[in-house]
């Protein structure tokens, strides 16, 4: 690398050579933007040299102090010096740049952390006879000694940025970077679930308090996958998932989705892992959206855990320093992978919803404290006792379960007879329906608790999804315009438009050339009516910038036959005989999806025996 400065002579720019400090320096502001930054760089040299255990110990949010200790498989003292030293790596022989099977490959991050903090290594490789010490202070290096340690490496990184004061000031709290140190930690845990992962905060001197831990999980891959994301999203993500296993070409893609209900208000549930390095990408975020369009509103974020792995050639990973972006050599076939396999696998999931809303539901449910005493049949009344006036009543009511008082005098309910053989329907996932409450919620019995069903919403679903059956089998039905409408574009944008034409034509948009820069549109889809064709292809151009394909005018599709399915489904309002309502119950269990509705809210909720129980106090 090489500066250019004026000569004061001549005035002429002179160029000169970068000494190796400023050098690494300058490396380091790409690798090491942060103390979570280091934590990965030496997380991932760790589990590059195939620990099983990582423990990972920092001091006021990693300003001060880094270590990490990890039992792989170490490093020979002869071979310390290299380690320290720029585009020295073992990762790599230089002859691929694109065949890559580890995490780290640039051999920048220790001479980077050296040049910008103090940094000491002390290691002791498998066949080694004693552990070996080296230590790098500004970018200088002093010699390699002999110490103690039992196995694997220990990598202290004191006073980050102590060298470059500047990039101080633009750190955050020690809270901040304590967090985003704890989510670098989490990521990279949830990668290898056969590994141990302990993080602690040593600000206090000691041991510090331990702030993250993940033991190793034992099982297949599946299994022990699932375990993983429990300790580190939380059982209800693992409860709420389903699996994802599907292969296309060179793409392997496996990992957990979350049903639609167990939907999030940002996107802060979403990762991705390619090749096992954790990255993120524009091409994945447009993925999950576009493969859970069908089942959530605009304002609502799909969670996931997906594992995309693909044979190194097809995928590059070295377009960004810190190696947090990838580009793929096919991007179209990654993107389509990842949609058909969560969409298989949510309506694998049947009518299944999540069990958190069951959760919710409870809690609705449990009384809020009174201010005024309860008063139990076993206290009887006096003579002077009245029975309290209705609005009375109806704040108790609201004060024990929010939301149900003020229905006051409109509350009705109509039980059906109930059938002479029911057994077999109360063994059914969804029981058999006893009443209907309001005029919108069924009431059904399982063999171990109770169903409610919100009728308009799933038979909405229920319609919906027949709708969209019969589009698929029978195609988009195309209107064509008496006269072709005429689009001037740009050369590169008409040619985009052109290159999906056949996909256009699918789904009843049809197109063809009309000159350079110029696209005639012939026929436009029928369930959308009139539209403006020139508005219609530029919101297609927008989403081919967004997400590499269009799946804008199949979602304004689907937008008309959910319209359609509200209009043909059965209204709030109506009664319903016991049969109809069984009928029901028995299309949802047989209809993917059917555990949403069209914009992600549950259908149904399912409450056991025993949560009812624990509600009037029968069970601990």
């Amino acid at each position: 690398m090489t500066q250019v400065r004026p000569n004061i002579s001549t005035g002429q720019p002179e160029i000169r050579q970068l000494d190796d400090s400023a050098i690494n320096r300058i490396a380091a502001g790409e690798v090491v933007e942060r103390p979570a930054s280091a934590v990965k760089e030496l997380m991932e040299n760790a589990l590059d040299a195939g620990a099983t255990r990582i423990e990972i110990a920092v001091a006021d949010g990693g300003k001060t102090l880094i270590r990490v200790t990890d039992d792989g498989h170490g490093i020979l003292p002869a071979q310390l010096p290299l380690a320290l030293a720029r585009h020295a790596t073992s990762k790599i022989d230089g002859s691929d740049l694109l065949n890559i099977h580890s995490f780290g490959f640039r051999g920048e991050a220790l001479p980077s952390l050296g040049a910008v903090g103090r940094l000491t290594i002390t290691s002791r490789a498998k066949e080694a006879s004693e552990a070996a010490m080296i230590r790098c202070y500004g970018g200088r290096t002093d010699p390699v000694r002999p110490a103690a340690l039992s196995r694997g490496t220990v990598v202290e990184l004191r006073d980050l940025f102590h060298a470059t004061p500047a990039r101080l000031k633009f750190l955050r709290t020690d809270r901040a970077e304590n967090q985003s140190i704890g989510e670098t930690v989490r990521r990279l845990a949830m990668a290898d679930p056969f590994v141990s992962f302990i993080l602690r905060d040593v600000s206090g001197g000691g041991e510090g308090r331990v702030t993250f831990r993940a033991d190793a999980e034992t099982g297949d891959l599946f299994e022990a996958l699932r375990a993983r994301l429990a300790a580190v999203l939380g059982r209800d993500f693992a409860d709420n998932a389903v699996k994802i296993d599907a292969e296309r070409e060179a793409f392997h893609l496996t990992g957990y989705a979350a049903l639609p209900t167990y939907s999030r208000g940002s996107s802060v549930a979403q990762y991705l892992f390619v090749n096992g390095r954790p990255v993120t990408d524009k091409l994945f975020v447009g993925a999950l959206r576009a493969a859970y369009s069908d089942f959530l509103s605009r304002d609502r974020y799909p969670a996931a855990v997906l594992f995309l792995n693909v044979q190194p050639q097809m995928v590059d990973v070295n377009v960004h320093p810190a190696k947090s972006e990838v580009r793929f050599r096919d991007p179209g076939t990654a993107r389509g992978l990842i949609i058909s396999a969560l969409r298989h696998a949510l309506a694998e999931a049947g009518h299944r919803a999540s069990s958190t809303v069951a959760s919710a539901t409870l809690g609705a449910f449990r009384p809020e404290p009174m201010d005024a005493p309860r008063i139990y049949q076993m206290d009887r009344p006096g003579a002077g006792f009245q029975r309290p006036a209705g609005t009375t009543l109806a704040a108790a009511y609201q004060a024990q379960a929010p939301g149900f008082a003020e229905l006051g005098p409109a509350w009705s309910a109509r039980v059906e007879p109930m059938a002479e053989a029911t057994p077999d329907l109360e063994r059914l996932p969804l029981g058999a329906a006893r009443a209907q409450v309001h005029e919108n919620y069924i009431v059904a019995q399982t063999a171990d608790g109770i169903v409610i069903v919100d009728q308009h919403a799933a038979h909405e679903r229920l319609v919906y999804e027949r709708l969209k059956a019969q589009m698929a089998e029978k195609g988009v039905p195309a209107q064509a315009l008496l006269i072709p409408e005429i689009v001037t574009l740009s050369e590169s944008d008409a040619q985009r438009l052109l290159d999906v034409a056949e996909a256009l034509h699918r789904i009843g948009l049809t197109i063809e050339p009309f000159g350079p820069g110029t696209i005639a549109v012939r026929e436009t889809p029928a369930p959308l009516g009139e539209v403006n064709a020139e508005a219609l292809l530029k919101d297609v151009l927008d989403e081919l910038a967004d997400e590499g394909d269009s799946q804008m005018v199949q979602a304004r599709i689907d937008a008309i036959l959910s319209r359609m399915a509200c209009h043909g489904s059965i209204r709030s309002g109506r009664r319903m005989r016991s049969e109809e309502m069984n009928a029901l119950l028995r299309d949802m269990e047989a209809t993917p999806h059917s555990g949403q509705c069209n914009h992600g809210r549950p259908t149904y909720v399912e409450l056991k025996l025993a949560d009812i129980e624990r509600l009037f106090g029968r069970r601990g």
